[in-house]
């Protein structure tokens, strides 16, 4: 039997209220319960399963903070048949939705009193959206902020007006970006992430929290161990493959742990007990 309370085995139905183009392939969707304000009650890290009956459902990170207790976010990127579907949702439809999944990032623990490193790369930075927007919220608990966030281009960035208006402007925060390629209208950094942690040279005395693409996480976490960060330093998001939420489908078993469960944030030294198949 699984261990996940009964409720969020049920769907709610939420109500689609704002949708904001981010790029070309990502839109960011805002969801209420129909009587206003949040379906559940969630953890930053965690995920909730979309669904639209007789289209499919999937499991989507939470991008909105807890903090935020009139709305939940979700930035989905068109991929294959149910983003396409969510994509053409206008405002004022419905879905449903069912959650809280998986663990989420230690804020009230590891993190807490710590100076943090996060770096994403793409729509890697939608779960880490969430866990950055609660810390900002209780600025207090924690000490430096670094933010590497990296795209293919410019127009790829997720968020960019919230970051470049928000995170930017907001002192102990520090926002480093770049894109892969040379483009007209940018005059910022050029290169991959991972290249671009090793060259900003953080300090050691950080915890690292890593999202993006496999091969980006990859050489990320490479490159942090060059600088003399170690694995119990780093913590990441490993969503691939999750499926049903409540580890019966098998999809995302890796070794003796299934993402949906025991995921997906996992601290950097567990990977090492697990088999090298992501």
């Amino acid at each position: 039997m699984s261990n996940l309370p009964n409720e969020t085995l049920i769907p709610h139905i939420g109500v689609v209220t704002d949708v904001r183009i981010d790029t070309p392939d990502v839109k960011t969707f805002r969801v209420v319960a129909p009587e206003g304000g949040v379906c559940f009650k969630h953890i930053p890290g965690q995920c909730a399963m979309l669904s639209i009956p007789g289209v499919g459902e999937a499991m989507f990170s939470i991008t909105s903070s807890p903090t935020n207790t009139d709305f939940m976010e979700f930035s989905i990127k068109k991929c294959g048949c149910l983003t396409s579907w969510l994509h053409m949702m206008e405002p004022g439809q419905q879905i449903t939705i069912r959650g809280p999944y998986g663990n989420g990032f230690p804020v009230e623990s590891d993190f807490k009193g710590k100076d943090l490193l996060f770096i994403a790369g793409g729509i890697g930075l939608a779960p880490l959206r969430s866990v950055i927007n609660y810390v900002r919220h209780y600025r207090s608990n924690y000490g430096k902020v670094d933010i590497v966030y990296g795209s293919r281009s410019k127009d790829d960035l997720v968020d960019y007006n919230e970051i470049l208006n928000e995170w930017c402007n907001e002192e102990g925060v520090n926002v480093y970006l770049t894109i892969d390629r040379e483009q007209e209208g940018w005059d910022g950094h050029v290169g991959f992430v991972p290249n671009y942690v090793k060259e900003l040279g953080f300090d050691t005395n950080k915890t690292a929290i890593i999202c993006g693409p496999p091969i980006m996480i990859k050489f990320t976490l490479a490159g942090l161990q060059e600088l003399g960060f170690d694995k119990t330093q780093v913590f990441t998001t490993m969503e691939l493959k999750m499926k049903c939420g409540v580890g019966k489908c098998g999809r995302c078993n890796i070794g003796s742990k299934y993402v949906c469960k025991d995921g997906p944030v996992f601290r950097c030294d567990q990977l090492d007990e697990l088999p090298n198949e992501y």
